[in-house]
C-alpha cells in the first residue's frame, strides 16, 4: 500500500514471485472511468474507488476462500478501504511502502505511468498511516527491491492479528500493499 510512486509493482510482482502467489496489480482493477480522471489530474473521491475497491475485496475473499494466497498492490490509503479490503480476509496484512515526496515525485515523472505528479500532494493528503492495531509494517522506499521484499517475508506481523504470525516466514494467505 502507499501513494504512487512508492513502488507497490515492482515489490509486489518480486513478493508474489517469492512466494509463487498470484499477484493482482491494483491499478488493473480501476474501472476507465477512474483511470481517465487520474490521468486528467482529476483525484478520485470515495465514491470514485468504491467500486473499485469492492472488486479488490472480492479477488481477496476468492484467494482466502481457495487457500490459495496473493499478493496485491493497491494504494489503501484510507484506513476505511484497508478495513473494507479486510472485510474479504480478516488476516490481511499491509506493506506501506513509505518514503520522500522528491522520491515519490521523481518516480511518478518516469515514461508510462498514467497518474500525472500533480496528484502526489492530494494522495499524501489522504493517506492515513497504518494504525497499530492493524496488521502491517512501514518500509523505506530509498532501500532495495529486494531488501523490501525480504523484509515483508520477515515482518514480525503484529497489529489487530495480534503476535499469532510473529517472524513467520513462509506464504501468507493474502498481503496487500
Amino acid at each position: 500500500m502507499g501513494v504512487s510512486g512508492c513502488g507497490k509493482s515492482a515489490v509486489g510482482k518480486l513478493l508474489a514471485n517469492a512466494l509463487g502467489v498470484p499477484y493482482v496489480e491494483g491499478d488493473d482493477v480501476h474501472p476507465p472511468e477512474n483511470v481517465a480522471k487520474m490521468a486528467a489530474g482529476i483525484a478520485l473521491d470515495d465514491a470514485d474507488r468504491a467500486g473499485w475497491l469492492a472488486a479488490l475485496r472480492e479477488r481477496i475473499a476468492t484467494a482466502s476462500a481457495q487457500g490459495s494466497g496473493l499478493v496485491v498492490s493497491c494504494s489503501a490509503l484510507k484506513r476505511a478501504y484497508r478495513d473494507l479490503l479486510r472485510e474479504g480476509d480478516p488476516a490481511l496484512r499491509f506493506a506501506h511502502l513509505d518514503g520522500p515526496r522528491d522520491v515519490l515525485e521523481r518516480r511518478m515523472q518516469r515514461p508510462g505511468h498514467f497518474m500525472p505528479a500533480s496528484l502526489l500532494d492530494s494522495q499524501l493528503a489522504t493517506l492515513q498511516p497504518l494504525l497499530p492495531d492493524e496488521a502491517g509494517i512501514v518500509l523505506d522506499i530509498r532501500q532495495p527491491l529486494g531488501v523490501l521484499v525480504e523484509q515483508i517475508l520477515q515482518a514480525p506481523w503484529t497489529g489487530r492479528q495480534g503476535d499469532c504470525m510473529k517472524h513467520q516466514v513462509g506464504k501468507p494467505k493474502t498481503l496487500a500493499r
